[in-house]
C-alpha cells in the first residue's frame, strides 16, 4: 500500500522538522557558548531535601568528556524520537492557554487529574507531563511517563556525551502565582541503579519556567529524594521556594535574571549527571530509575 501525502501534510512535516532542527542547533549553541556565573552561585548544601546555593565556589570538574570509553561509546541518534518528543513542546499559534490565578493550597497536578472524569474539586490541572530526554542534545538516554499513575521510568546513559532524562508539562499554561511562596511535590523513588547503597538519595532538579521559549531560562532547584523502603512507604515531600531558585540554561547559571511570578508557564523535572557550571551531580547513578510523582501543589 502506497502512502499519500497532501501538500498541506507535507508542508506541516517540513515545518516541524525545520523547527525541531533549529531547536537542537540552538541547544548546541547554548551549551558551547561561555556563560558568566552569578557571583552568589557556587557549591550547594542540602537542607530538608532541597539543595540551596552557598557562597563557596567549587572546583570545576574536568572529566566530563575526557574518558576514552565515553568518547567511543557512540550510538545512532534517534531523530524520530527527537522529533516526537520536542514537537510536544512547540507552541502552536492560536493555542488556547489555561490562564488563572493560583492560590496557596491549590492542587496543580495529580495522576488522576490527567483524567477529566476523576479530577478533584481542588485540582487546577489542565496539563500532562511528557518526556524530554537528552535525545534533544544528541544523547541516547530515554524515559517514559504514565499520566494515569504518575510513574516516570527511564534509563540514563552517557553515550553520545549525554546523561539526563526529563519530563515537562504540556501544553503550556499561564499562571499568576504571586500569592504563593512556591511549589510542593510528593515523590516516591521506586527504583534507582544505586543498588550498592539502598539508602543513598538521588538528586533531581525541579524546574519552573516563566517563558515559553524552548531553550529559555530554567528556574532550577535541586532536591534529594530517598529511595522507597521495604514496607512500601518512602514518600518524600519537598517544598520548592521561588526565592531560592537558580536561573540556568542547560545546567549553566545565568546572571541578572528576574523570576516572573505572574507568568508561570511550565514545570519540569530532570534526573541528570550534571549539576551546575561543569560540576557533576554527587547523588546520581547511571542506569535505570523509576520515580513516582504523587502530587504537585502550591503553598
Amino acid at each position: 500500500m502506497r502512502l499519500k501525502f497532501t501538500r498541506t501534510s507535507s508542508l506541516f512535516l517540513s515545518t516541524l522538522l525545520v523547527v525541531s532542527f533549529a531547536t537542537i542547533s540552538s541547544g548546541f549553541s547554548l551549551v558551547s557558548n561561555k556563560v558568566s556565573v552569578h557571583p552568589t552561585v557556587g557549591a550547594f548544601t542540602t537542607t530538608s531535601n532541597v539543595v540551596f546555593p552557598s557562597s563557596t565556589i567549587t572546583t570545576r570538574t574536568t572529566q566530563l568528556f575526557s574518558s576514552t570509553q565515553q568518547q567511543n561509546d557512540r550510538q545512532p541518534w534517534d531523530a524520530f524520537r527527537f522529533v516526537r518528543q520536542s514537537s510536544k513542546f512547540v507552541n502552536m499559534p492560536f493555542t488556547q492557554k489555561d490562564e488563572r490565578t493560583i492560590q496557596p493550597g491549590d492542587i496543580l497536578w495529580t495522576p488522576s487529574s490527567s483524567n477529566t472524569n476523576t479530577k478533584s474539586s481542588t485540582s487546577t490541572s489542565t496539563f500532562g507531563l511528557a518526556p524530554l530526554d537528552d535525545v534533544v542534545m544528541g544523547g541516547a538516554s530515554s524515559s517514559t511517563f504514565d499520566n494515569n499513575t504518575g510513574m516516570w521510568s527511564g534509563k540514563v546513559t552517557d553515550a553520545n556525551n549525554g546523561g539526563f532524562i526529563g519530563i515537562r508539562s504540556t501544553p503550556s499554561f499561564q499562571w499568576n502565582m504571586q500569592s504563593c511562596q512556591g511549589i510542593q511535590l510528593k515523590l516516591k523513588l521506586v527504583k534507582s541503579a544505586a543498588s550498592s547503597n539502598n539508602n543513598k538519595p538521588q538528586r533531581f532538579k525541579i524546574v519552573v519556567r516563566d517563558s515559553t521559549d524552548f531553550n529559555g531560562v530554567c528556574w532550577t532547584t535541586s532536591i534529594d529524594v530517598k529511595p522507597n523502603n521495604k514496607n512500601g512507604s518512602g514518600v518524600t515531600t519537598v517544598k520548592v521556594p521561588f526565592s531560592k531558585q537558580v536561573p540556568t540554561i542547560f545546567a549553566k547559571t545565568v546572571p541578572d535574571q528576574t523570576f516572573q511570578i505572574q507568568n508561570v508557564v511550565g514545570i519540569q523535572l530532570a534526573y541528570s549527571k550534571f549539576e551546575y557550571d561543569g560540576d557533576l551531580n554527587p547523588n546520581f547513578t547511571m542506569g535505570d530509575m523509576i520515580l513516582q510523582i504523587l502530587e504537585m501543589s502550591a503553598y
